[in-house]
């Protein structure tokens, strides 16, 4: 299922796409700034979106073999719920 897929399906159950639409754009984009801020993302029963930390290290580039440096950065991370994890191992 891609985005535009998932606005068919919520505009199903709501009066018109226009507002599906709006309604899916408004979930990502506050899910989106919560984890700039660092917050994490508590969707019970379905899981949960946080970020974090990758440590720097030393990598390798695959073209030439030679060694170099990966900086640290953050990372968005999604952990699912125990409903979701039953749901999909049915």
């Amino acid at each position: 299922m891609n985005k535009g897929e998932l606005i068919n399906a919520v505009a199903k159950v709501v009066s018109s796409k226009k507002e599906a639409q709006a309604a899916v754009d408004c979930v990502l984009s506050e899910i989106t700034g919560a984890l700039e801020k660092n917050e994490a993302v508590q969707l019970v029963g379905f899981g949960t979106f946080k970020v974090n930390k990758r440590s720097a290290r030393e990598g390798r580039n695959p073209q030439t073999g030679e060694t170099m440096h990966i900086a640290e950065k953050m990372v968005p991370k999604f952990v699912p719920g125990k409903a979701l994890k039953d749901a999909v191992n049915t």
